[in-house]
């Protein structure tokens, strides 16, 4: 099995209760403020402020680190020791105690700016890359972090309304964002998108380079879901459209958020129709530069030239649970295929 299983990919996990029916109090801030377990989860540039003792401990890998949970923490912070904010969301209570933090510890998110971030930590070290650190954090840390950086893309995005461009003011404890000419209310949107293993009859594993990546990068193909399609049927259409091949079968494997900057990826598996024929692959040419079948010991014998999908990514996992283990080792004997 994959380091991850598909039912508990890096950034699905959580321990975490977002406490939705404490979001309306008007004074919630200061109540909290008031609690002496309240936590600051600060963030700068996308990045979450980690524990000094994490980041001396951390021994980084070339798409990660590790996947090892506890191995890097969130330093967060008692109220008093962040002066100033961009952006204040409460994102709930905690699930699990630490040494410092009690089960039941309200978490704020504060967004800093770069004169803020730069007063609290001016060691850059200490700033982690979600993408980085997501397999080496508790199941508690890799929840908040994902969702602070998550709802933080979004207030980026929807200062103003969409419908008549007027500024918007947070409420509902970062939650919402209000309209000051109609009042209308926006809340909180994520993109979904659909990323496939695609197989042959061989039990080989279609992988496509991306004309944003360096040319030995390849990943599985994915795209977002367009208005009024199901993910099956986006499955479809995605393949299709980036790899010129008709699939069927397509089977729900599991799904992880993916705040860069707001999406949820939407994992699948399918196989090439009968058919097809699956010499004849035809990338867009756009989007995918190249496409490659691999079989498991083809792609291990790749594994210096081919970069795969970090740690943190539903990609990964989806290879991993095709492959039948961590790529770091050599495949077990592949299974027969009925």
């Amino acid at each position: 099995m994959s380091p991850f299983p598909l039912s508990a990919l890096p950034l699905s996990r959580h321990a975490i209760d977002r406490d939705h029916v404490s979001r309306s109090r008007p004074a919630l801030f200061d109540e909290l403020w008031e609690e002496p377990t309240t936590r600051v989860l600060a963030l700068w540039k996308g990045r979450a402020l980690l524990t000094a003792e994490s980041v001396e401990a951390a021994a980084p890998v070339a798409d990660g680190w590790g996947s090892s949970d506890g191995v890097a923490a969130l330093d967060l912070l008692p109220v008093e020791r962040v002066t100033s904010a961009l952006l204040r969301v409460y994102l709930g209570r905690t699930l699990t105690a630490t040494e410092s933090e009690p089960t039941g510890s309200a978490v704020v998110l504060e967004v800093l700016t770069d004169a803020a971030a730069a007063e609290l930590e001016p060691d850059e070290a200490r700033w982690g890359n979600l993408r980085t650190v997501a397999t080496a954090l508790s199941d508690r840390d890799a929840g908040l972090f994902t969702e602070a950086l998550a709802i933080a893309n979004w207030h980026a995005t929807h200062t103003h309304c969409p419908r008549c461009g007027t500024p918007t003011v947070v409420e509902q404890a970062g939650w919402v964002r209000r309209c000051f000419e109609d009042g209308s209310e926006v809340f909180p949107r994520t993109d979904p998108a659909v990323i496939v293993s695609v197989l042959d009859d061989d039990d080989r594993l279609l992988l496509g380079s991306n004309a944003m990546w360096e040319q030995s990068r390849y990943s599985l193909l994915a795209g977002f879901v367009e208005p009024g399609e199901s993910f099956e049927s986006a499955v479809e259409r995605e393949i299709f459209e980036e790899a010129g091949v008709r699939v069927v079968d397509a089977e729900y494997k599991g799904s992880q958020p993916w705040p860069f900057p707001a999406s949820v990826m939407v994992g699948f598996t399918a196989r090439i129709a009968s058919d097809q024929d699956a010499a004849a692959l035809d990338p867009d040419g756009e989007e995918i530069l190249d496409l490659r079948w691999f079989s498991r010991h083809e792609l291990w014998e790749a594994r210096d030239q081919v970069i795969l999908p970090g740690r943190s990514s539903i990609a990964r996992a989806l290879i991993e649970d095709w492959y039948g283990g961590s790529l770091d080792e050599p495949p077990v004997a592949a299974p027969v295929v009925p």
